[in-house]
């Protein structure tokens, strides 16, 4: 009777197989990444796959942190690393330990991932880059201090503006502990509150010589610098992302050098010229003031300032003329005015009914005016007030008709 094997045996046979096939334990394979994922534990899960087949592969923390760039589905890809089981699944499956980017290249591929983030961020917006100082009084450069980069950028200061203060802030700028280095240095510069200008870069080389200016890290302490900042990096072919961050970027170090500060002489020069200008500009002033008061001096005004006071004062005196007569014609006019409305209220007033032969009666106990007879009653005791004097009587009989009482 044959031997009958457990799934877990038959798995773990496999396994050895595989395992001790040294063909399979450096392998190289080519394919698209599909199905990618990253775990929160940092590792990366994903499938190789062409026309044909697909290929399980799994790529952990340890490696893929020292990826340039981010994988994504859809990316080509060469990866090398080892074919093993995965004994829980009972399935097979790659062990990456190298990527590389097919056809663009690892290196170009992150600088292209990196420039897309930071440019959403607004890092490169123009709006946020710092005007240069039109004469600085101190530079930081930050390179390194044994490079001919130093060298060409101390150069050509010196030839352009002796008296410039340069401060070498030296950093290494090639390896990777470059852009650390990059960073202690752009952070040294932030603190100097004397510093007008910084300096950043180095000569020139192959991508990877100068990938610490491509440094992620790299690009914001040089956006988070306080004073402006000129990237130099390579020659004028050379492109980085510290110049696309930088407030300026320099074709060349000697190119900083040239755009950091004027030419002295070229100053002088202007100088000069302006203070001509200033001068023959004041002469032409002096010139138009002087025959101005000389026009001036022949004014009647300053010939004879008597007249102008004379005419003045009978200018004022005839304005005064004026305000009375207006001032009078006003007050005639509201004194007329004044006597019409007296006569309205006189012709309404009760002494003017009075005087016509009439009075007026009241009782005496509230004080109330008496209108009609039936008002009041027999023995009730009323005030009547005539145009002088009064009387105080009291009611004998009450006719409510007046033809009646006169008929009587």
């Amino acid at each position: 009777m044959p031997e009958i094997l457990s799934v877990s045996q038959v798995t773990l046979y496999i396994k050895r197989l595989l395992e001790n096939e040294q063909a399979l334990q450096q392998v190289w394979v080519s394919g698209e990444i599909s199905n990618f994922t990253l775990h929160s534990s940092g590792h990366m899960y994903f499938t190789l796959k062409d026309e044909a087949s697909r290929l399980r592969a799994v790529m952990f923390r340890r490696e893929n942190q020292w990826l340039k760039f981010r994988p994504y589905n859809g990316l080509e890809v060469v990866v090398c690393g080892r074919i093993a089981v995965y004994p829980k699944n009972g399935e097979y499956q790659l062990y990456v330990e190298l990527m590389e980017a097919a056809g663009l290249g690892s290196l170009y591929l992150a600088f292209e991932q990196l420039k897309a983030r930071l440019a959403q961020e607004g890092l490169f917006a123009p709006e946020r880059k710092k005007p240069l100082p039109s004469l600085p009084r101190k530079i930081g450069v930050i390179t390194s201090p044994t490079g001919a980069a130093v060298r060409d950028i101390i150069k050509v200061l010196r030839r352009r503006h002796a008296r410039v203060d340069i401060l070498l802030i030296p950093a290494q700028v090639q390896g990777d502990t470059a852009p650390a280095s990059l960073i202690a240095a752009l952070q040294t510069a932030g603190l100097l509150p004397d510093l007008d200008l910084v300096i950043i870069g180095r000569g020139g080389g192959s991508a990877e010589e100068l990938w610490a200016f491509n440094d992620e890290g790299v690009a914001r302490a040089i956006a988070a610098c306080p004073h402006p900042v000129i990237s130099a990096v390579g020659h004028e072919t050379d492109f980085t992302i510290a110049d696309l961050v930088a407030d300026l970027r320099a074709p060349t170090p000697s190119g900083a050098a040239e755009l950091s500060v004027p030419e002295i002489d070229e100053l002088r020069n202007q100088i000069n010229l302006r203070t001509d200008n200033l001068k023959a500009l004041f002469s032409r002033l002096c010139a138009r003031k002087r025959a101005q008061i000389d026009r001036l001096s022949f004014h009647p005004v300053l010939q004879h300032p008597d007249r102008m006071v004379l005419a003045r004062r009978q200018q004022v005196d005839e304005e005064m003329e004026a305000l009375v007569r207006s001032m009078q014609a006003a007050l005639q006019e509201r004194r007329k005015d004044l006597m019409q409305k007296m006569e309205q209220l006189e012709m309404v007033s009760p002494l003017a009914v009075l005087n016509r032969g009439y009075s007026i009666c009241f009782r005496d106990t509230d004080g109330k005016l008496v209108r009609e007879a039936g008002e009041v009653a027999p023995g009730e005791v009323l005030r009547i007030t005539f145009r002088r004097g009064q009387l105080r009587t009291k009611v004998a009989e009450v006719k409510k008709d007046v033809m009646t009482w006169a008929k009587k």
